[in-house]
């Protein structure tokens, strides 16, 4: 039985006291590897350590269940679309359609922010084409849409998400929806790196989906509605680009990825890549900008290519408290 298979079993169970079975290698390496180290810092080895503007950060070596820099890393705070990550992995555990069509509703309509959606109310997708653009477009309609059609509804599929953080042995995680356009989505950079760890060993469709540099929805009806002016109504093709531009790039090779922003949570990033012949998790949270966000990947990655195999494992971190 694979690990994905396990986890779907307990939560059918409601057994998330397995938390620490399963969590074994992240929770015995990690809690003995990291040490103290004053709130804030950035823990790595090399001394030329890449200046980093994300509040929180995680970068972790999948192959030896090591750490390799940590900063603020059990600091818990917003998430914003990072929270479909895990949206994506229930609907596929639950084995719903993914040829099934499923109309987009008022209900589906951003109340909290008021972000807009190039899918309009009344139109129909299939279950498959919404996961796609929850985690290429990070779309908010499609992935409330995702959980309100879940069995159960909305209320049974926020206690699932919940259930599984615990069964994941994400302890400081919490969600209440399953967008991100919530603050009260709220994880740390350490059990979001359980959770992109656990995606990417577990669920192939969603490294396909996510990796992808666009996504197109073929030919579709478009109307175009203008002040004083009769609607017209155009075929065009729908396309989507990736929020996460690396997955675009030539120098970049992303298993992997999701990117997230609210006010609240900063530009957020979690994602899979092969960097240095070393298969990593990245996480980083809270950075002041979208180019921030890509900036301090591209340093963690230069620091990765650079220090090569001197880049072990952090010596620790502490939890910090944001003020």
């Amino acid at each position: 039985m694979n690990m994905k298979a396990l986890v779907t079993g307990l939560l059918l169970l409601g057994a998330h006291t397995g938390a620490a079975a399963l969590d074994t290698r992240a929770s015995l390496q990690w809690s003995e590897q990291l040490g103290a180290a004053p709130a804030g810092e950035i823990v790595a080895p090399s001394t030329a350590q890449p200046e980093l503007s994300a509040l929180s950060v995680l970068v972790y070596d999948q192959a030896t269940g090591q750490p390799l820099l940590a900063k603020n890393a059990s600091l818990q705070t917003p998430i914003a679309s990072i929270t479909k990550l895990m949206t994506a992995m229930l609907v596929l555990d639950a084995g719903l359609p993914l040829d099934e069509p499923i109309a987009i509703t008022e209900e589906d309509r951003d109340t909290l922010k008021g972000t807009g959606s190039r899918l309009a109310i009344g139109a129909r997708y299939t279950r498959g084409q919404l996961l796609h653009l929850a985690l290429i477009a990070s779309d908010n309609r499609a992935a409330h849409a995702l959980g309100r059609t879940y069995p159960g509804g909305m209320e049974r599929f926020v206690a699932i998400m919940n259930r599984m953080a615990r069964t994941l042995g994400m302890h400081d995680t919490v969600y209440v929806e399953p967008t991100g356009l919530s603050s009260g989505n709220r994880s740390t950079a350490l059990d979001l790196a359980h959770l992109a760890d656990h995606a990417y060993q577990n669920y192939p469709e969603i490294r396909q989906i996510s990796s992808s540099g666009h996504y197109t929805l073929g030919t579709q009806r478009v109307v175009v509605k203008k002040k004083r002016r009769a609607a017209r109504v155009y075929y065009r093709t729908v396309a989507f680009n990736n929020t996460n531009r690396f997955t675009r790039a030539d120098d970049w090779d992303i298993g992997l990825s999701k990117t997230g922003f609210i006010n609240e949570a900063g530009y957020c990033l979690v994602m899979q890549a092969q960097v240095a012949q070393r298969n990593v998790i990245i996480v980083l949270l809270d950075a002041q900008g979208k180019n921030s966000r890509a900036g301090d990947a591209n340093r963690i990655k230069d620091w990765l290519e650079t220090n090569g195999g001197t880049a072990r494992h952090a010596g620790g971190y502490t939890s910090a408290s944001r003020t």
